[in-house]
């Protein structure tokens, strides 16, 4: 464009000079020539002036125009060698892909050949182990069913070896970690308890001021100790022991009457019929009045609220009541307090374990009058008084195995407890080793048992078995076993400790 621009200033520039001649010829002809010529010559200056700058541009131009096309020519040549080169590469890209294929065909068959091999392999394995089970069956005289179950057989004894090896270490680990946490409750409750000795009996002595007394006890052919008997249901009992007289009877309340009457009458020296009467009414108001003020000290003392009157007189009845020579009142006293501090301990409702170990025992007050466990006659007359449900549920179960909730599970603790220390109760000697030939013949029925010894008064029993029968697993097994049948079979106060003992001896003569 640039260089049609120069073209036509030329153009122009001629016509400028041409018009310039024709205006120089009018001049000249008008009589002005030779101004118009300088005119001319001025204008025929400019008009060269700027066609020279003209074409210098135009000339310019053109070489610019020149170098571009032949920078584009130059690139047009490197595209083209860029694509060039580009169709080569792909070229070789699809030769390798080519060659690629093959190989993968190659290969293809090479892996359906190894696998036809296999499968003639595996066919020759086969074939060669049911050749090799066939003569394994024959050596061994076993069938393939039965080396399974033989072999499977094995693998259940050793497992079971094992797993009766973790039990027991499992065992161990929780008894260990039970009995310490059990050891620090129980001997913190134990340690601030302090308990008598049992040493209350069926006969009670009264003491007289002189020997004659007995004779008017007697009275005239016998009508003294006749109404005594009568009206206490107690047997007075004279014989040669000095100064005193003993009464016999298996009910403590009515006992305690008939010392108070007795007492009374001794005082009063005045002893007949009548008057005996009179005095075994006044022995039993008295007693009553006792009962009551013992059953209100024995809730004050253990701080036990919500008991009424009627409940407290029951209580209160317990002071002369015993069960194996203890004392029904002091143990329930004594089982109050157990079960009391040992929920202190674990963080539950002390109240209902205090009022549920003192009134544990309260159908033992009634237990002449009404049949039944003491135990269910003690929760219906709790629930009658309208106890706590949960007072009334650890009643009832406190000498169940089961334990609906851990106050209920407190108080049976606690009684065992008050029950089983020593000098709590008496026994006979006839059923102390009753039970103890019970508590060992229980251990004696198991197999592999070589001698038992029960000891710490049918506390613990000591099973020394034949080491060649039994190892060390089955012993474990053993004391299990031998714990659950005595629990199942025989009846115990507290707990009964046993233990497996295991020995291998080795033994020699020189000669």
């Amino acid at each position: 464009m640039e260089f049609i621009a120069a073209i036509v200033a030329i153009l122009v520039g001629l016509v400028v000079g041409g018009l310039s001649g024709y205006f120089g010829w009018r001049i000249i002809s008008s009589g002005k020539l030779e101004s118009a010529r300088q005119d001319a010559q001025r204008m025929l200056d400019d008009a060269r002036v700027q066609e020279r700058a003209l074409l210098t541009e135009a000339r310019d131009q053109a070489q610019r125009i020149r170098s571009v096309s032949e920078s584009e020519r130059a690139e047009l040549r490197e595209r083209r060698s860029e694509v060039q080169q580009m169709e080569r590469r792909v070229s070789n890209r699809e030769e390798n892909v080519e060659r690629r294929a093959d190989n993968l065909d190659r290969r293809e068959q090479a892996l359906v050949d190894k696998e036809k091999e296999s499968d003639s392999l595996r066919t020759d394995l086969e074939e060669l182990r049911s050749q090799e089970l066939t003569k394994l069956e024959e050596i061994s005289n076993f069938s393939e069913n039965e080396a399974r179950d033989e072999v499977m057989r094995l693998a259940e004894e050793e497992m079971g070896q094992e797993l009766a090896i973790r039990y027991r270490d499992m065992e161990e680990s929780a008894k260990d970690e039970a009995t310490d946490n059990a050891r620090n409750i129980l001997g913190l409750a134990i340690q601030r308890l302090a308990s008598d000795v049992v040493s209350e009996a069926t006969l009670t002595s009264v003491p007289l001021p002189t020997d004659e007394m007995k004779g008017r006890l007697i009275g005239r052919e016998g009508r003294n100790i006749r109404a005594i008997e009568k009206a206490t249901g107690i047997d007075l009992i004279i014989d040669d022991t000095p100064e005193a007289v003993t009464l016999s009877g298996f009910d403590p309340i009515r006992r305690e009457t008939a010392r108070l009457a007795v007492t009374k009458l001794i005082a009063d020296g005045r002893i007949h019929p009548a008057r005996i009467e009179e005095m075994v009414s006044k022995s039993e108001e008295e007693l009553m009045e006792t009962i009551k003020k013992a059953g209100d000290a024995t809730l004050m003392d253990t701080e036990v609220r919500g008991v009424n009157s009627e409940l407290a007189k029951l209580l209160g009845r317990l002071k002369y009541r015993f069960s194996y020579g203890e004392n029904v009142l002091q143990h329930s006293i004594e089982v109050a307090h157990l079960a009391g501090m040992m929920a202190s301990e674990i963080g539950v409702n002390v109240k209902v374990a205090k009022m549920g170990g003192l009134l544990h025992d309260i159908g033992k007050a009634l237990t002449h009058e009404i049949e039944g466990p003491h135990a269910q006659i003690g929760a219906d007359v709790a629930a009658k008084n309208k106890i706590p449900q949960p007072v009334i549920t650890a009643i009832a179960e406190h000498h169940d195995d089961d334990h609906s909730t851990i106050e209920s599970f407190l108080v049976a603790a606690a009684d065992a407890i008050s029950a089983a220390r020593p000098g709590s109760r008496r026994d006979t000697v006839e059923h102390y080793i009753q039970r103890l030939e019970a508590l060992e013949d229980v251990a004696r029925s198991f197999d592999g048992v070589e001698r038992c010894f029960a000891i710490q008064a049918g506390r613990e029993i000591r099973i020394i078995v034949q080491p060649d029968k039994v190892d060390d697993v089955s012993a474990t097994t053993m004391a299990r076993d031998i714990v659950k049948k005595i629990e199942e079979t025989l009846t115990y106060p507290g707990q009964i400790k046993v233990t497996v003992i295991r020995e291998s001896r080795s033994v020699e003569y020189a000669k």
